[in-house]
């Protein structure tokens, strides 16, 4: 890795005066990742929350390789191709509401999670729209919350403690509250729906995990409680499962836990199962008719220039064909146990607020962000890739971690945080 190379990229969510060098990546295999030294790694994160099956499955490269030499690309503007209606078909049958009038049978095929949050909130805005109700145009959000790096998704984060309150007067201001938790939490945010339901365009949320912004965890029953609220006062709700789908909550979708179906759903991540970029918005019948007419300007206006990549949606084929012996969903509740066993000597920590698992994720939180830089640093040296940041250390490794993996992921999230703890 070349000096000059170093100081050309600009790294993400990084200050490129004070941050160290970069590890080299050389090589991916199963769990592991490889750096230029020789040392491997096991990965702790999957690639930011992407590599379900591990790296390189053969399976999903195979499919790649297929699809590489028949047609990488093609535009999606007045063609279509057979990668993307069998995946248009296939993530219709599987996500929440599948066979139910609340099918979410329609999908908008893009290239990243932000942008298919993006899509979902032009969809809201533009369903009250077609209807003549111009001024349903606000979104309501949780604070904790991260959907994405654009305009958009930014306008939805958390504005005072996520990673955009920098951009505070950019991005338009939205509703911002904290997640209904009891039954007054419940009935105030039924009175606030009421109150401005006419401006209101839709809910948007993680389910169940709140990732980005802080790993927060809520239960299935409040979901499904936010998710009636929206359905009684005709608000459309938008489940953004571009982090906790593909079996991360221990489920298919997070939404499954809940037994409910969105109106809209964001999907992304490992929908591809790692291998390269896609992601999804995919809508119920009520949402797509509204933008179907004579007018032009009913339509929705969007169109990614890599919409539906062919090469994209064969591997995402492929990681779907890896799910359908349900072995993934077993395995993250496997983890799940083992995680919150495994990591429970933190919680006598001091300086430690809080350890909890769910599914495939294992989190520890400080007190307070303190050391990042030397915990992601301790970490590498015991042989684990795990990123910190804010107030948690966590794990969300591929689904493919074996048992000596996995311990090894936790032995050194406790080792290093007792470490931690005595600085």
């Amino acid at each position: 890795m070349t000096e000059l190379g170093v100081h050309r990229l600009w790294r993400p969510y990084t200050q490129m005066k004070t941050e160290p060098p970069p590890f080299e990546a050389v090589e991916t295999r199963g769990a592991r990742i490889r750096l230029s030294d020789g040392r491997w790694l096991v990965d702790g994160i999957a690639s930011w929350w992407t590599a379900v099956h591990g790296y390189n499955h053969p399976h999903i490269v195979e499919a790649m390789e297929r699809q590489l030499r028949t047609m990488p690309h093609v535009m999606f503007g007045g063609l279509t191709h057979e990668p993307a209606l069998t995946l248009a078909e296939r993530l219709s049958s599987i996500l929440p509401g599948a066979g139910t009038d609340s099918e979410l049978r329609h999908t908008f095929f893009c290239d990243s999670g932000s942008v298919a949050v993006e899509i979902a909130m032009k969809m809201a805005v533009q369903f009250w729209r077609n209807q003549r109700r111009r001024m349903r145009r606000k979104f309501v959000a949780f604070r904790g919350a991260y959907h994405g790096d654009t305009m958009g998704a930014m306008a939805v984060c958390d504005p005072d403690d996520g990673m955009h309150a920098l951009f505070s007067g950019y991005f338009p201001e939205q509703i911002l509250i904290d997640i209904p938790r009891t039954a007054e939490d419940l009935s105030e945010f039924g009175g606030l729906l009421d109150a401005r339901r006419d401006e209101i365009a839709g809910v948007i949320i993680e389910p169940l995990v709140q990732g980005a912004g802080g790993m927060v965890f809520h239960p299935p029953e409040t979901l499904k409680a936010i998710r009636d609220a929206c359905a009684a006062r005709d608000i459309l709700f938008i489940a953004d499962e571009i982090a906790t789908g593909f079996g991360r909550t221990g489920t298919m979708f997070a939404c499954d836990a809940a037994g409910i179906a969105p109106d809209i759903i964001c999907v992304g991540k490992a929908l591809s199962g790692g291998a390269i970029s896609l992601a999804a918005t995919c809508a119920n019948d009520r949402v797509f008719e509204a933008f179907l007419g004579d007018d032009e300007s009913t339509a929705l206006m969007h169109g990614p220039t890599f919409m539906a990549n062919p090469l994209a949606c064969a591997a995402a084929n492929a990681s779907l064909d890896l799910f359908e012996d349900g072995e993934r969903l077993t395995r993250a509740k496997e983890l799940e146990t083992h995680f919150a066993e495994a990591l429970a000597p933190c919680r006598d920590l001091p300086g430690i607020a809080d350890v909890r698992a769910m599914g495939s994720i294992g989190v520890v939180q400080m007190e307070m962000p303190r050391d990042i830089a030397w915990l992601r640093q301790r970490f590498v040296e015991e042989g684990v890739w795990v990123r910190p940041f804010g107030n948690v250390a966590y794990l969300m490794p591929p689904l493919i971690v074996d048992g000596d993996e996995a311990k090894t992921l936790t032995d050194a999230m406790v080792r290093v945080m007792r470490e931690w703890a005595e600085l």
